[in-house]
C-alpha cells in the first residue's frame, strides 16, 4: 500500500502557526478531512459529532467545552482542537461563533464538515472574520509529484515546474480515482466494495440526514443519471423525465449533490463570445472512477484537476479563480477555462489519443476572450520535461505534463 502527504497537512498546519481565525475544512466523505486535521494539529484535543459523549458536550455549549479542555489554567501556547463533522449539529453556527468568541485567544481550531460549509453566507455569515475556508480534493497529479511541500513553497506560485510521477501510478489514478483509501490500496475489488460502501452511505444518510428529501430512492436514480451524463451538458427536462418529477425539483435535487460532493457543474462562459450558450451548465462527478467511458472519465478527470487548482488558489489567497466551459450555437467548443479575478486565463481542451494538429476551437476562442494561454492535454502522450505555461500560443501538451503543473 502506497502513502502520500496530502498538501492540506502542510497548509493546516501553517494556518494554526499564523491565524487565529479557525480553520473550516469541507471536503467529500473519505476524502482524508479527519486524518489530514489531526495530523495537522499535531497535539491536539478531538470532538467529533459522531461519537455520543462529545455530542452531549457541544451541545451543552462552549463553556462546557472549555471547561473540559481546562481553559482556564494558564498555559504556555494556545491549545490545538479538531472538531469533525460540527455540520451535523443543527446549531453549529451559533456554538462556534460563541465559543471563538471566548475562546478564540485560547485555541487554535480546525472544523470539518464533510457537506458544504458554504451554508456560512446564505446564513448572513454571522462567522464573518472568524474562520478561513479550506476545501479538500481527493488526490491528483501534482499532489502526487511533490510532496511533501514545503511550507515556504505555499502560495509563492500559481503553477509549479513539471514534475513526473511513475506510469503504474498515473494509470491507478485514472482507475480508481484520487480517494485516498482507493487510490493507496490499488486493488479492484476492495474499490468496488469502496464505491458501493460510498454510494450508500450517501444516498441513505446525508441525504436523509442533511437535507428534507424524503424520496430518497428517486434521488439516488438521479444521482446514477448524472452518473451516466459525466462531462454531458445539463438538461433539467431530460432529468426530470427520466426520474418521473418536476423540472425544478430536478434543477432543486441536482444542487443538493453537489451540496453533499457527489457531482459538481461548471457553468458556460459567455462574455464577448457572440452566440455563446448561457445558461446550460455541464455535469462531473467527484469520482471519476466509476465513469465507464473512457473519455468521459478522462475528462473529469481532468475536470476535477482543474476544480481543486482553482479551489487552492482561491483559499490560499491568490485572487478569485472559476472554472467554466465555453460552447457557441455553431457548436464550436473547449471543454474547459479557467480564470482569474474574472478574466481569461487559459483554456483547456481535452483529447485521450495524441494528435498532430491543434483542435480549431482552441485558437478561435483564445482569441476572443483573450486568454493568455491555450492547452490541448493529451492523455496518452508521455510525459515531457517542459513547461506548459511557458507557450502563448495554442500547444499540445501531454496530460502528465499539465496536470502536475497544477497543485
Amino acid at each position: 500500500m502506497r502513502d502520500v502527504d496530502r498538501i492540506y497537512e502542510t497548509l493546516l498546519r501553517e494556518h494554526l502557526k499564523t491565524n487565529r481565525q479557525i480553520a473550516v475544512v469541507s471536503g467529500p466523505r473519505q476524502v482524508g478531512k479527519t486524518t489530514s486535521s489531526r495530523t495537522a494539529a499535531g497535539e491536539h484535543t478531538y470532538y467529533t459529532w459522531d461519537r455520543q459523549g462529545d455530542r452531549q458536550l457541544i451541545t451543552r455549549g462552549p463553556d462546557a467545552v472549555a471547561e473540559d479542555l481546562e481553559l482556564a489554567v494558564l498555559g504556555d501556547n494556545p491549545l490545538s482542537v479538531v472538531f469533525d463533522e460540527l455540520h451535523k449539529y443543527r446549531s453549529w453556527r451559533t456554538f462556534l461563533k460563541g465559543y471563538y468568541d471566548v475562546y478564540g485567544d485560547q485555541t487554535r481550531t480546525i472544523v470539518t464538515g464533510s457537506s458544504r460549509l458554504g451554508f456560512f453566507r446564505r446564513s448572513g455569515d454571522s462567522l464573518m472574520g472568524r474562520y478561513f475556508h479550506y476545501r479538500m480534493h481527493p488526490i491528483t497529479v501534482g499532489e502526487l509529484a511533490r510532496t511533501p511541500v514545503p511550507v515556504e513553497e505555499i502560495g509563492t506560485s500559481l503553477t509549479e515546474p513539471p514534475a513526473r510521477i511513475d506510469d503504474d501510478i498515473w494509470d491507478d489514478l485514472y482507475a480508481f480515482g484520487g480517494f485516498p483509501e482507493p487510490f493507496l490500496r490499488g486493488d479492484t475489488r476492495f474499490h468496488n466494495r469502496w464505491r458501493r460502501t460510498r454510494t450508500e452511505l450517501l444516498f441513505r444518510e446525508d441525504v436523509r440526514d442533511l437535507t428534507r428529501v424524503e424520496e430518497v430512492g428517486q434521488i439516488e436514480v438521479l444521482g446514477k443519471l448524472l452518473e451516466d451524463r459525466a462531462g454531458a451538458l445539463l438538461n433539467y427536462s431530460s432529468l426530470a423525465n427520466d426520474t418521473n418529477i418536476a423540472v425544478d425539483t430536478a434543477r432543486r435535487w441536482t444542487a443538493i449533490l453537489g451540496a453533499l460532493y457527489h457531482s459538481f457543474t461548471i457553468r458556460p462562459w459567455f462574455r464577448n463570445v457572440p452566440k455563446s450558450l448561457r445558461k446550460q451548465p455541464k455535469v462531473y462527478l467527484w469520482d471519476w472512477s466509476g465513469i465507464s467511458d473512457p473519455g468521459a472519465r478522462y475528462e473529469n478527470m481532468v475536470a476535477s484537476h482543474l476544480l481543486k487548482a482553482t479551489h487552492w488558489w482561491t483559499d490560499i489567497g491568490l485572487g478569485t479563480f472559476e472554472l467554466f466551459y465555453l460552447r457557441d450555437k455553431a457548436k464550436r467548443e473547449v471543454d474547459f477555462l479557467v480564470t482569474r479575478d474574472d478574466d481569461p486565463w487559459f483554456l483547456v481542451e481535452t483529447k485521450q489519443s495524441a494528435q498532430r494538429s491543434v483542435s480549431a476551437a482552441l485558437p478561435y476562442f483564445q482569441e476572443i476572450t483573450g486568454a493568455k494561454h491555450a492547452f490541448q492535454v493529451t492523455k496518452d502522450a508521455a510525459w515531457l520535461d517542459a513547461d506548459c505555461f511557458s507557450r502563448n500560443k495554442p500547444v499540445i501538451v501531454p496530460a502528465r505534463t499539465f496536470l502536475s503543473q497544477l497543485p
